[in-house]
């Protein structure tokens, strides 16, 4: 019986998948174009299993030499020796899979390659008369120092050198979380690269003949229901399956990762409860989770602290950054996975990735100025009989929060109010519900927060106080927020900052268009 898969290669025989022909198309075609590209995605994104599908459909046409650099230690990349041997003995290795005769398998393995000079004229012998494509994955598993970088300019003057003589590869195709031009940047972030000094250490680049790879690597909803299809005809559960593939993509936005680990957390742990109720439950287990691919998004934005500033004043501070993919920390946050193009506006990739960094930057901040946090509501404060009392969790807010305020400078409040909010939020809903920020509309002026609890959801927009003009507004963005939700009540947070005015703290329902919101004024 198949399964749903989260670690490692995905195979059809064994494990439901996606449905990715149109994907593998796409790249068949960068390959009969003879280009020469990089597949750069985030960690488990699908590479491998991408490559091994198109592997197949090539096999026919094309010599193909699929050598992967995961677990070639270090010492393969110490010299140009070093790294030519290695080479082509992992070329030797791959050809057993081929139908190429033996004879040609063994001339591929020659102990006299110890030069790159000897190597290229190695890759001219073996690709005269032959139509080559060399895939390598895990291209940035390598200690990535002067010797890669090296074999890469061999390939790149052995591309340009090219006309119609097939004496190098017809395509190479390069796969890893880095593209080759962003490289670099990780390699003088680790310390096992030093730039020249007339070396810019971002743009100069050995990968310049490479054509763009644009092939959208997410799972569309339509790809995702394909597997829910197969799925179905195994275990006839009954459930919606065009619902359950769009409600899953709202939350992933179809990095295949967490599409895959929240179906296999339904069909595996929730006992196959196929409903919306049930993805809630899902994206809460995952979200509680510790994985390599959360692990790689801390440990990335601890690495690099332009990028840790990006996102915080993306997801917390509402800012409104232009999608300039020539920033190198934008293009580098794509590359993690964590960013993407929202209408030409940085976004958060997803909403699981919402929750989880911004569940870290609430934590740092709790823990950088514990006297500047809000305590003293306790979770059977505000839940009762498993519901959720969203109207006293406001009002205990403004009580704590103005005892606080009077204690503390207002600038800090006005940068980081909205963070002392979720801090408090996060504790009273932990265990039983979890929020997300949506970011599309999130600006300098608001903040949408929605909590989903048990059963129950609720909308809360951020706002700050900017005049009456705004609040009426705030009040018909709300109202619209709630109508795409399809919700009948609504909650509005403002935070007044202003000196020597009346201010028009407190709380109160407010009804408008047959809605009712509750509004509070800190």
């Amino acid at each position: 019986m198949r399964k749903f898969n989260v670690t490692g290669l995905c195979l059809p025989e064994e494990h439901y998948m996606a449905k990715i022909s149109c994907k593998i198309e796409q790249i068949r075609h960068l390959v009969d174009n003879r280009s020469y590209f990089t597949i750069n995605r985030a960690r488990q994104y699908g590479k491998t299993t991408t490559l091994v599908c198109l592997e197949k459909t090539l096999k026919d046409d094309y010599l193909v030499i699929f050598i992967s650099f995961e677990g070639v230690g270090d010492e393969s990349f110490e010299s140009p020796k070093a790294f030519c041997q290695a080479f082509i003995k992992l070329i030797h290795e791959a050809l057993e899979f081929t139908d190429v005769p033996d004879a040609y398998r063994e001339s591929c393995l020659d102990s006299r390659i110890i030069t790159f000079a000897d190597l290229s004229t190695h890759i001219t012998k073996m690709c005269k008369g032959k139509k080559v494509v060399l895939i390598i994955d895990e291209v940035d598993k390598t200690s990535n120092n002067r010797v890669f970088i090296h074999f890469l300019g061999i390939l790149r003057d052995k591309f340009l050198a090219r006309r119609n003589a097939k004496d190098t590869f017809h395509s190479v195709i390069l796969a890893g979380v880095y593209d080759i031009k962003n490289i670099k940047l990780k390699m003088i972030n680790e310390g096992s690269y030093e730039p020249a000094s007339n070396e810019h250490k971002l743009y100069n680049s050995p990968w310049n003949i490479a054509v763009s790879f644009k092939v959208d690597m997410s799972f569309s909803p339509t790809e995702t229901a394909a597997m829910l299809l197969e799925y179905e005809s195994d275990h006839h559960t009954g459930m919606d399956i065009t619902a359950i593939a769009e409600e899953i993509c709202i939350y992933t936005s179809g990095y295949p990762f967490l599409v895959s680990r929240i179906c296999q957390c339904l069909d595996e742990e929730l006992g196959k409860n196929w409903t919306l109720g049930g993805i809630q439950q899902a994206v809460k287990v995952v979200l509680e989770e510790k994985n390599t691919l959360f692990d790689d998004i801390f440990k990335n934005l601890e690495a690099y602290s332009e990028l840790y500033q990006l996102v915080y004043s993306v997801l917390i501070l509402g800012e409104q950054r232009n999608y300039v993919i020539d920033d190198p920390f934008i293009e580098l946050g794509v590359t993690f996975g964590f960013l993407k193009n929202n209408h030409g506006k940085v976004a958060i990739a997803n909403k699981i990735f919402e929750v989880r960094m911004a569940n870290y930057y609430v934590s740092k901040e709790s823990r950088s100025n514990p006297d500047k946090q809000i305590t003293g509501t306790l979770q059977y404060d505000v839940v009762q009989n498993e519901q959720f009392d969203m109207e006293l969790c406001l009002r205990k807010f403004a009580e704590h929060y103005a005892e606080l305020f009077s204690e503390h400078d207002t600038k800090f409040f006005e940068r980081h109010g909205r963070l002392l909010f979720l801090s408090y939020l996060k504790p009273l809903i932990n265990g039983q519900g979890f929020y997300h920020i949506e970011s599309q509309f999130t600006d300098l002026r608001r903040m949408d927060i929605v909590v989903d609890f048990g059963q129950e959801q609720f909308i809360i927009e951020l706002k700050l106080w900017h005049g009456e003009k705004y609040k009426q507004e705030a009040y018909q963005q709300l109202l619209g927020y709630m109508a795409s939700k399809n919700a009948h009540i609504g909650y509005l947070l403002t935070f007044d900052f202003r000196k020597g005015q009346n201010k028009q703290l407190g709380a109160e329902w407010v009804s408008l268009e047959g809605k009712r919101i509750f509004d509070v004024v800190v």
